[in-house]
């Protein structure tokens, strides 16, 4: 696939997604509301796991801390403005993922891997078992945001479609962003790093200091996925720091095909759809979906994304016969 199908592709989905909101269906709005979410965390992982080579099974603390933050820093019984908990929510997010990095990124492999899980752990049981975050029952987001600017509110959060529209215009402005990142010096040294971390380092990189930067920015980004999961739902449970949701995303980023922003949207997309039409099904829903990953890893390792590629080369195949 050519690079102008490609864009052309793009663009008719973010067509179809856009139109959502003219169905005027709720549960279809806030479902891909939802969906959008999550693409954005599973962007957010795969800046880590796709073009660094660091595999986190603990990105979902980054989602839940931002979550919780919303919430907290929320007045009980007025709007917090949108300029302020927003970039909070970020930035205490980015600076968790900032702090956590400084440890985890002195390992590597699977002992990366468990590292990461026990802090995201560790954040979970903070909001799980003490009353900063509600316990167990977790805590709700009694207002949603205000975007007003001196008076002047340009929308309303409240409005499911304006909620909508705030979600999928975000999701295009951090895709733009990471692949601008990646296409920059400092993404490509990431790129790098994943290929050949010891070559990269002989050619003077000082690749602890890329892989921590890129750990905090995929955190922060992971924490904008978060304020907008709890200013979407209005509430947020410990479950969303749980390791559950870190396997969740990543199995996203798997389907999706890692390394491919547009094909990690894609796996998002799939995951959560799969997600709801097997739980209606049945309630072992989990088996199906386990049974779809497996086959997608053993006949399609790119991914979604890859099958673009194999079709192409299908049909070059047969021209050559």
């Amino acid at each position: 696939m050519n690079a102008q199908t490609s864009f052309i592709l793009k663009l008719v989905a973010l067509a179809v997604i856009a139109c959502v909101p003219l169905s005027g269906e709720s549960f279809y709005i806030e479902l891909v509301g939802k969906v959008l979410v999550m693409a954005i965390f599973a962007m957010s992982l795969d800046l880590l796991v796709g073009f660094t080579g660091l595999v986190s099974f603990g990105h979902a603390a980054y989602f839940g801390i931002a979550a919780y933050a919303v919430a907290i820093l929320s007045p009980q019984y007025e709007a917090a403005s949108l300029w302020y908990v927003l970039p909070a929510s970020i930035g205490l997010a980015a600076l968790a993922a900032f702090v956590i990095g400084l440890f985890v990124l002195r390992t590597k492999g699977i002992y990366f891997i468990m590292v990461t899980l026990a802090f995201a752990q560790m954040a979970y049981f903070i909001f799980h078992d003490t009353p900063l975050g509600g316990g167990s029952d977790g805590t709700y987001l009694n207002n949603k945001p205000s975007s007003a600017i001196f008076g002047w509110e340009p929308f309303d959060l409240n409005n499911e479609i304006h909620m909508f529209y705030f979600i999928l215009v975000t999701l295009i402005v951090v895709y733009l962003f990471l692949a601008r990142v990646l296409q920059s010096p400092f993404g490509r040294v990431l790129v790098g790093i994943k290929s050949n971390e010891h070559r990269m380092q002989s050619l003077g990189y000082f690749t602890f200091r890329y892989k921590l930067g890129a750990f905090t920015l995929a955190g922060g980004l992971g924490g904008l996925a978060g304020f907008l999961y709890a200013t979407l739902f209005g509430f947020v449970t410990p479950e969303l720091l749980s390791w559950h949701e870190s396997g969740n995303v990543l199995l996203m980023v798997i389907l999706g095909g890692m390394g491919n922003l547009a094909g990690v949207i894609a796996g998002a997309f799939a995951f959560e759809l799969m997600r709801e039409v097997f739980a209606d099904i049945t309630k072992y829903w989990q088996l199906l979906m386990g049974g779809v990953i497996v086959a997608v890893v053993l006949f399609l390792p790119g991914g979604l994304a890859g099958i673009p590629g194999r079709i192409k080369r299908a049909m070059h195949g047969g021209e050559s016969k």
